[in-house]
C-alpha cells in the first residue's frame, strides 16, 4: 500500500502499510522485519525498542581466509544483545573515529553474541585495517544497530549469488531458508578458494545446494546462463562488488534484492544547485547551497540528526519527506520507495523543488 518512516525520539523506523482482505498490516524494517496489525500496537513496540548503542567486549578474533577476519561480540555483563534479522547490519563506531558497516553473519536466534566478518581493503578509508591490525581480542568496540535494508522476503524459491565478503549476509539467508524446506541455490565467487570465507562450511552443510566458483580455478560466474534460467517465483538476492551489482541488476527481469556498502556510480553525479529546507518541528527554513549536504546544514544548525556513513549506503539518516520532490541519490531505497518521495537520505539526495518539508 505505502512505504515511509515514523519517528521515536531520534530514531528513524521504516515502516511498510499493506492493506490485505481483512486487516492492516505494519512491517516495521528496523533490526529485526516485525509485523503489526494495527497502529497503536506498532506505536508501543517502537517506543518500547530505540535503536540500540552500546560498547561490546571483542570475545575472539579469528582469521577466516586470507584478507578476512571474524569478529565475536558480546555484552561486558552478559546481557542479551538486541534481536536481529537476515540481511541486518551492524555499525562499528572505532576509536579511530570511522564509523564502518558490517553485515552480522552468525545466528539471529542466539543473542548472546554477535558476529561480523571483515575484510581488509587496502584502498579504504582505514576502518577494515584498523579492525585486522588494531582491535584485539579483549578490547571494547561501540554498536549502533542492528539496522536492516536487506530483508529476506517471502518467496516461493531463492537464488543468492554472492562475491567474496558478500557471502557475511547471505549466510543467515541461507540458514533461515533451509530451515523451512524451499527450494534455494547458492553461486558464491571470489578471487580464490583461499580468498573466499565459510567455503568449508557451505560446502559441508548444503553440498547439494552451494556452488563455489573461484575465479582462478573456474573464471567469472556465467550470469546469463544463471539468471535466465531462474524462473519467476524466484527471489535473487546478490551481494559482492559492484561490478557484481550491475551485472547481475543488468540480466534480471525484476529488481533483484542487492546489498551495497559503496555508493552506486551515477547516483551522486550531476549538478548541484542550491535549495531550502523547512524544518516542520521548528518552522525553520535553511538554505543548501550547491556545495553542501542537507545534513551538514542541519546539524550546523544545531538539529541533531543520527548519521553514519554520509554516502548513501547506510540508511542511518533517513528523514521523512513532508512535501516537496527529493532527487535520490543514495543506494539504499527501492524504486517504490523513490517514486513514493515521502522518505530520504539527507546525507546525499537533494531537491528537485525549490523547497523540501522535512520532519526534523
Amino acid at each position: 500500500m505505502t512505504a515511509g518512516p515514523m519517528l521515536t525520539g531520534d530514531r528513524v523506523h521504516r515502516i511498510h502499510w499493506v492493506l490485505g482482505t481483512d486487516r492492516l498490516r505494519a512491517v516495521c524494517h528496523c533490526s529485526a522485519e516485525r509485523e503489526f496489525d494495527d497502529p497503536v500496537e506498532l506505536w508501543e513496540w517502537l517506543l518500547a525498542h530505540p535503536e540500540h548503542d552500546s560498547v561490546l567486549v571483542v570475545e575472539r578474533k579469528e582469521k577466516l581466509a586470507e584478507g578476512v577476519v571474524r569478529l565475536t561480540l558480546r555484552s561486558p555483563d552478559g546481557q542479551p544483545l538486541p534481536a536481529w534479522e537476515p540481511g541486518a547490519h551492524l555499525d562499528l563506531v572505532l576509536e579511530s573515529g570511522l564509523v564502518r558497516q558490517y553485515s552480522l553473519c552468525g545466528d539471529p536466534d542466539d543473542s548472546s553474541v554477535l558476529q561480523v566478518a571483515v575484510l581488509r581493503e587496502p584502498d579504504g578509508r582505514g576502518g577494515s585495517q584498523y579492525v585486522h591490525d588494531v582491535l584485539g581480542e579483549g578490547d571494547r568496540v561501540r554498536i549502533r544497530g542492528p539496522r536492516n535494508h536487506f530483508p529476506l522476503v517471502e518467496a516461493k524459491r531463492y537464488l543468492f549469488i554472492a562475491g567474496g565478503i558478500g557471502i557475511t549476509p547471505i549466510l543467515p539467508m541461507i540458514a533461515r531458508v533451509a530451515e523451512t524446506g524451499r527450494d534455494w541455490r547458492l553461486v558464491y565467487g571470489g578471487r580464490t578458494r583461499a580468498s573466499m570465507a565459510f567455503v568449508d562450511e557451505l560446502e559441508s552443510w548444503y553440498p547439494e545446494q552451494v556452488d563455489v566458483v573461484p575465479q582462478d580455478e573456474r573464471g567469472l560466474l556465467d550470469l546469463p546462463v544463471l539468471l535466465g534460467g531462474a524462473e519467476e517465483e524466484t527471489a535473487i538476492y546478490c551481494c559482492g562488488p559492484e561490478s557484481l551489482l550491475e551485472a547481475v541488476e543488468a540480466q534480471c527481469v525484476k529488481p533483484p534484492h542487492v546489498e551495497r556498502f559503496a555508493p552506486k556510480p551515477g547516483l551522486a553525479d550531476g549538478p548541484r544547485e542550491g535549495f531550502e529546507v523547512e524544518l516542520a518541528r521548528t518552522g525553520a527554513v535553511l538554505g543548501v547551497p550547491a556545495g553542501r549536504s542537507i545534513l551538514e546544514v542541519v546539524e550546523e544548525a544545531g538539529v541533531p540528526v543520527l548519521s553514519s556513513c554520509q554516502e548513501g549506503t547506510c540508511g542511518t539518516c533517513e528523514t521523512p519527506v513532508l512535501s516537496g520532490e527529493p532527487e535520490h541519490r543514495d543506494s539504499v531505497l527501492t524504486g517504490e520507495e523513490r517514486q513514493a518521495g515521502d522518505t530520504m537520505m539527507i546525507c546525499v539526495s537533494r531537491a528537485c523543488s525549490p523547497r523540501l518539508v522535512l520532519d526534523l
